[in-house]
């Protein structure tokens, strides 16, 4: 028996991604429908960090307050030695937050506890998600995608407008898609995880030890009674993942038969693959997250990718559905496609020199926090100054604090949060061009004003941060990138680059 139904997205997939996408798409009132294989979510750990940029879009979305609260910085790593000793470090020493960047290195935050808050998010805009629910064909024309579903053994065929697999590495619709998913398994590095609890060993540090039969490591989970247990494999360990087998690895490798290892809620046997699509869309079908590119863990950027991929298009997918020009939908593609690449670069980098220094991992700068990541050269990037500063048209828009109008003091990041565009105005004598945007545009933009006749930029944080020289008009999109920039106080180029988006 058929069901047919009708909506405009169907994601695949709740987990990070899928739930960010549908986050994005719930604020904005776009039906769609949210399907996942699993009986019911998944209680593991995995990804167990956030970096900076992905902290700034949970800023976005109200929740960040929740994350931190169930997270913690700056945990020091504890490397002991054979004899008794240690040597204590912090990863990210000096990594602190400034004007411009309010979070000023990554959170440790089990996946789990990520997954939940996005879920919680989600309910309270109103969407659901449909588990054991499983993807089993799909195909697609011009008006649409049909898919068929089943769920307990019933079958039903779903017509969606636009589909999104964010359904993992081993995407059920990426093979129906038939989209390569090009790179190499590395056999020569392995290793066993799991959430494990522990007794005979404090959570005040990340402990890890090194011998000549590998690297181990237990990592507290913050606000929980468990750790995250990882070992290195050698090639010639075949054996499953157990509590057991867990138990001996820690004990030949620590030297210590104190620490013991309780239960174990989530074991794993992982290999690193370096992974990742050639195309981002199919017609009418996206690919975002793990399912479009495995990494590494070294430097914590599979996951945060992946939230930004889903960021990076919800807000087209609703324009577009909105009526803007389909086209619109090319520039997930053009933008994401080399910010996998590259993460997929750097995240082998990083693994292989924690490998060659024999897992003893060295203090991490900016590079893996995700900030400088840019589309200067996206079709939305519109540079239009004839000598823009450092920060330019396609770059992450920075935060400044100490922004106050009358009795009223507030950041940007504060202005720009939710689903609209903000023109931001450096200077005065821009009333009359604003005027004609908001005239022109409504609801899709706010207007912000950084002067006399608006927000007193007191101490200077918002100028500094943009680098502004003369009177500037940015237009801030809807996940925080620099869209526009223009110097003249005219307001047709804005309206035509808005036109894009709001026919």
């Amino acid at each position: 028996m058929t069901h047919p139904i009708q909506t405009e997205v169907l994601i695949v997939g709740a987990g990070p991604t899928g739930l960010m996408l549908a986050c994005e798409l719930a604020r904005r009132d776009v039906p769609f429908r949210l399907i996942d294989a699993a009986p019911q979510p998944w209680n593991a750990s995995r990804g167990k960090g956030l970096q900076p940029r992905s902290l700034e879009l949970l800023d976005d979305l109200g929740v960040v307050d929740r994350v931190l609260e169930g997270g913690r910085f700056h945990l020091p790593l504890r490397f002991h030695d054979t004899d008794g000793g240690h040597e204590d470090r912090n990863l990210y020493e000096n990594q602190e937050p400034s004007p411009q960047v309010p979070y000023g290195s990554p959170l440790m935050i089990p996946q789990w506890r990520i997954e939940g808050i996005l879920r919680d998010r989600l309910a309270e805009w109103g969407g659901r998600i449909e588990f054991g629910t499983a993807l089993e064909n799909l195909a697609q024309d011009d008006a649409g995608v049909t898919t068929t579903l089943s769920r307990n053994g019933v079958t039903e065929t779903a017509q969606t407008r636009w589909l999104v697999a964010c359904d993992g590495g081993r995407s059920t619709a990426r093979r129906l898609l038939d989209i390569a998913f090009l790179g190499e398994t590395l056999e020569t590095h392995r290793m066993f995880v799991g959430d494990v609890r522990v007794s005979g060993i404090d959570r005040d540090f990340w402990h890890a030890w090194r011998s000549k039969e590998g690297f181990v490591g237990l990592a507290p989970l913050p606000h929980t009674d468990a750790f995250q247990f990882q070992a290195s494999l050698t090639m010639d360990m075949s054996t499953e993942p157990s509590l057991e087998v867990f138990q001996q690895i820690l004990e030949t490798r620590s030297g210590r038969s104190d620490i013991r290892l309780i239960n174990a809620s989530w074991m794993s046997y992982w290999r690193a693959n370096v992974r990742m699509v050639d195309r981002y869309r199919v017609g009418r079908a996206f690919i975002a997250g793990d399912a479009a590119h495995v990494h590494t863990p070294a430097g914590g950027q599979g996951m945060n990718t992946g939230l930004q991929d889903a960021y990076n298009l919800g807000w087209k997918l609703a324009a577009v559905i909105r009526g803007a020009d389909a086209a619109l939908l090319d520039s997930y593609e053009e933008e994401r496609l080399p910010v996998a690449a590259s993460v997929l670069g750097l995240s082998s980098k990083l693994l292989e020199r924690a490998v060659n220094a024999k897992h003893l991992v060295p203090k991490r700068g900016a590079e893996t926090f995700q900030l400088d990541i840019h589309y200067r050269d996206s079709r939305l990037a519109q540079e239009l100054r004839a000598s823009p500063g450092q920060i330019c048209a396609g770059d992450r828009a920075p935060d400044a604090p100490g922004l106050r109008k009358g009795d009223q003091v507030c950041r940007l990041f504060d202005l720009f949060r939710g689903t609209h565009f903000t023109v931001l105005a450096f200077g005065d004598g821009w009333e009359s061009c604003l005027a004609d945007i908001e005239a022109r545009h409504g609801r899709l933009v706010k207007c912000v004003t950084i002067g006399e006749s608006g927000w007193l930029d007191s101490e200077g944080h918002a100028v500094r941060g943009y680098d502004i020289q003369s009177d500037t008009l940015l237009l801030i999109r809807p996940d925080g990138y620099i869209g526009f920039a223009i110097n003249d106080k005219a307001p047709a180029a804005v309206d035509a680059y808005l036109r894009l988006i709001n026919p």
